[in-house]
């Protein structure tokens, strides 16, 4: 019964004192969160694509789809903004399996959480400084986000903390922009009232400090499907699902009204190849409503180097060992065929 200390962790301080963003990354990085930052005021009519794999679990390959994305990235970067997912956290419904790379660096071993901490602060200082592109991740732990707040372009707040009142203070404290996710029930109230909590600004405690914050503007809302009493999914991203959420965001007279739709998850009932589908019919919606346009900024794609997933321990270079993603060669075509779909 009780706790087992095991050791005490460094402190975020002291963690980017030994790995430290490089001045060039860090300009590189103010660069990329003005452009995101624009797309979210209405300055930039640019579309976000945040796309990755569902966690991020090895390094080397990680950095070699991010590496493919840079590439689509050049192509397409007068329409689209193309952010990775490096989600070095995952939710676990249970609480058994993968819980990711902070857990677990390694999946094979057995959780460090001392070098997790530094595998993930490492992760995405390496994307950044071998693609230019800076990153998404989920924060999963508020008392983390600073071992990686100066490196971040982008953060999700998942289905089961959008409701957590420590997950929607510090929200309201960071910098970038916020998506928080409708809850696995679906109520868009709940998602909402989030944002307005995000939003506006707070005191609380902190990692042992009082702390006092002003809150995030571009806090904002995403769309991931949800989940009814018979446990049968229920998508959220039709036109009708947003023309309701534009009509919940005039009621409350949030700032800067954004969604992002969520294609994998409750939306696809986690049949990943729907992913392409759902893309394209939000695409038409945003052309066939100027609200929507206005209102939905981008999408989430589960995304690796090879489709589908595996069991921990199957070494398949680049396939998911959490839930199915879309392969490469479907996900590259996607991105062109998004770009494509904006006009």
């Amino acid at each position: 019964m009780g706790f087992e200390y095991i050791s005490i962790l460094p402190t975020p301080d002291e963690i980017k004192e030994q790995f430290p963003l490089a001045p060039e990354l860090a300009a590189l990085k103010a660069k990329r969160d003005q452009e995101i930052r624009d797309v979210f005021t209405g300055n930039s009519d640019k579309f976000l694509v945040i796309v990755g794999p569902c966690s991020a679990d090895r390094e080397d390959s990680v950095c070699d789809y991010v590496n493919r994305l840079t590439k689509v990235q050049e192509k397409v970067k007068d329409r689209l903004i193309l952010i990775p997912r490096i989600y070095t956290n995952k939710p676990r419904t249970t609480g058994d399996g993968y819980k990711g790379m902070v857990h677990q660096p390694d999946p094979e071993k057995k959780p460090n959480l001392y070098e997790g901490i530094i595998a993930i602060r490492k992760l995405h200082i390496r994307v950044t400084e071998e693609t230019g592109l800076t990153t998404a991740d989920e924060m999963l732990y508020p008392e983390n986000l600073t071992y990686l707040d100066d490196v971040m372009s982008y953060i999700a707040i998942g289905a089961r903390s959008v409701e957590n009142q420590q997950h929607r203070l510090v929200s309201s404290g960071i910098d970038v922009p916020v998506g928080m996710k409708n809850p696995t029930s679906g109520t868009l109230s709940v998602m909402l009232n989030a944002v307005h909590a995000a939003q506006h600004g707070h005191e609380f405690i902190y990692r042992g400090w009082e702390v006092k914050t002003e809150g995030n503007p571009l806090a904002h809302t995403i769309l991931r499907g949800a989940v009814n009493k018979h446990d049968q999914c229920l998508p959220n991203y039709h036109y009708e699902d947003l023309k309701l959420l534009h009509e919940l965001y005039c009621e409350r007279g949030l700032k800067n009204p954004a969604c992002i739709i969520d294609a994998n998850h409750s939306n696809s009932n986690k049949q990943y190849m729907e992913q392409i589908r759902i893309t394209k019919e939000v695409l038409h919606s945003r052309r066939h409503s100027a609200e929507i346009k206005e209102l939905v900024k981008g999408v989430m794609i589960e995304s690796y180097i090879e489709p589908g997933n595996q069991p921990v321990g199957q070494h398949c270079y680049g396939k998911s060992i959490t839930d199915p993603c879309l392969g490469w060669t479907d996900t590259e075509r996607l991105l062109y065929e998004i770009a494509d779909g904006l006009a």
